[in-house]
């Protein structure tokens, strides 16, 4: 029985192992050998091997795109993190049937393909949309707001698609924090901002910077939510790296911009870690 476990194990370490290599690292080296080859019309690419792509990337126009990129995920990461946090602790309040109710119900909008959910966004966000229709019901406004094709509505789109991968971490690192942390700060005479302020915030960093790279990586290559919520006037670094494969066929120049959009996110994933190492170490200083 020990040695069929063990075959097993091995057979199943192995097809990951040879899963990663031929559908993630060979893929990326052919990635990295394209940014270092030149355009070439025709061939798409061609010799000799030049730093030309990465130093493209050095104009203004290119580095303002991603310095907006930046900006849109940056931005609605916040706004997730200020929305999922919340959400996130009082799902952990109910009992445990409840919380998997909850968190069923947080899940069930992945069962629809994010472009349907794009498109029920912009007819929200319409001129002749429900929200203007709501508010106009109401009479909060006087005349419809232009919403769509505008940062507002990317950003709402983004916040939309990606809120639940803020709330998840974020659930789960509030769902491990002990209530006795609380009963005991309570007992020494802190109130419950100060409790959260300097326990529980500080305990449940490491959801907070996990949902922020789930959110924040990913907002960053949504291109088609760009493309149809902001009417391509918000061009973000997928629609750069698209745009440069199907319509300006710089297949080279592509791949040095997916190269450094990688390239920023393993530096924020290894912040991560480093983050939650720290975060590990300072809670077991304080335990001691």
């Amino acid at each position: 029985m020990i040695k069929q476990t063990s075959h097993f194990k091995t057979f199943s370490i192995a097809c990951a192992f040879i899963w990663l290599l031929v559908f993630v690292l060979i893929p990326h080296l052919l990635i990295g050998a394209a940014s270092l080859l030149s355009y070439d019309s025709v061939q798409l690419v061609a010799w000799p091997l030049t730093l030309e792509n990465y130093l493209n990337l050095l104009d203004i126009s290119y580095l303002h795109i991603f310095l907006h990129s930046i900006w849109l995920a940056g931005l609605s990461s916040f706004i997730c993190l200020l929305i999922g946090y919340p959400v996130a602790w009082i799902i952990t309040r109910y009992s445990l049937g409840t919380q998997r109710l909850l968190l069923l119900m947080l899940i069930i909008p992945f069962w629809t393909n994010s472009l349907i959910r794009t498109y029920a966004i912009k007819i929200i966000l319409s001129t002749k949309g429900v929200l203007n229709w709501c508010l106009l019901s109401i009479g909060l406004i006087d005349k419809p707001l232009h919403l769509l094709y505008t940062e507002a509505a990317v950003v709402i789109g983004l916040v939309y698609i990606l809120l639940p991968f803020m709330i998840l971490p974020l659930y789960a690192a509030i769902e491990k924090l002990p209530s006795i942390y609380q009963e005991a700060s309570m007992d020494l005479g802190a109130n419950r901002w100060q409790f959260f302020y300097k326990i529980m915030l500080p305990l449940t960093s490491s959801g907070i910077i996990a949902g922020i790279l789930m959110v924040f990586l990913p907002a960053m290559g949504m291109f088609y939510l760009s493309d149809l919520l902001g009417g391509s006037k918000q061009v973000l670094v997928g629609n750069l790296i698209k745009d440069q494969i199907l319509i300006h066929r710089n297949w080279p120049f592509a791949a040095s911009a997916s190269l450094t959009l990688l390239f920023i996110m393993t530096w924020f994933i290894v912040f991560y870690f480093r983050s939650t190492k720290a975060t590990k170490t300072n809670t077991q200083d304080r335990l001691s």
